[in-house]
């Protein structure tokens, strides 16, 4: 069964929309405050699992050859959930049943630095969480409908294509494909 809320920070006009199971294995968030380490921490805890895997996407002062200032990020929020929840459960498919799953996305604009996203996975041991984190965001980039804007120290700025919906070919990288079954 799944839950979503929209929670209201004490920053003004900062808000975060998660959805999360209530067996608690899956936080799945959208926010527009940063993103905390020690949420995504907290959660994938279980006394159960011998490892955890972190992946923290910052914003990088360059691409492409041009200097970047910053970027902004707009997230077709509901959509997003649901691939994200979707992922999970591939991932469980693929890797085992008690995976633990935090999932957090930025969406605003962010400077140099900044935590775009955030996906943390804890596991019985390392192989499991580590071959689902590399999944999880290899499969975000490519179909979860997130656009991201970057801002150039030289006024400009640009849309850049970041998921399938931009038409990208299909995901591969190397010991984690989709149809990947293995501990």
């Amino acid at each position: 069964m799944m839950i979503a809320s929209m929670n209201q920070w004490i920053w003004p006009f900062c808000r975060q929309f998660v959805a999360a199971e209530m067996e608690g294995l899956n936080h799945l968030g959208i926010s527009m405050a940063p993103i905390s380490t020690e949420n995504a921490i907290k959660f994938i805890a279980d006394p159960e699992h011998g490892a955890a895997d972190i992946f923290i996407g910052t914003v990088r002062n360059h691409n492409l050859g041009k200097s970047v200032e910053g970027v902004s990020y707009d997230v077709y929020e509901e959509l997003t959930l649901h691939t994200f929840r979707e992922l999970c459960d591939e991932a469980r498919e693929n890797w085992g049943n008690t995976l633990k799953i935090f999932i957090e996305h930025f969406q605003g604009r962010l400077d140099i630095g900044g935590i775009s996203i955030l996906i943390a996975v804890s596991s019985p041991h390392r192989d499991e969480s580590f071959k689902a984190c590399r999944f999880i965001i290899e499969e975000i980039k490519h179909r979860a409908p997130i656009w991201k804007q970057e801002h150039y120290t030289d006024g400009d700025s640009e849309w850049v294509q970041g998921h399938a919906l931009c038409s990208h070919g299909p995901v591969t990288y190397e010991g984690c494909t989709k149809d990947h079954v293995g501990h």
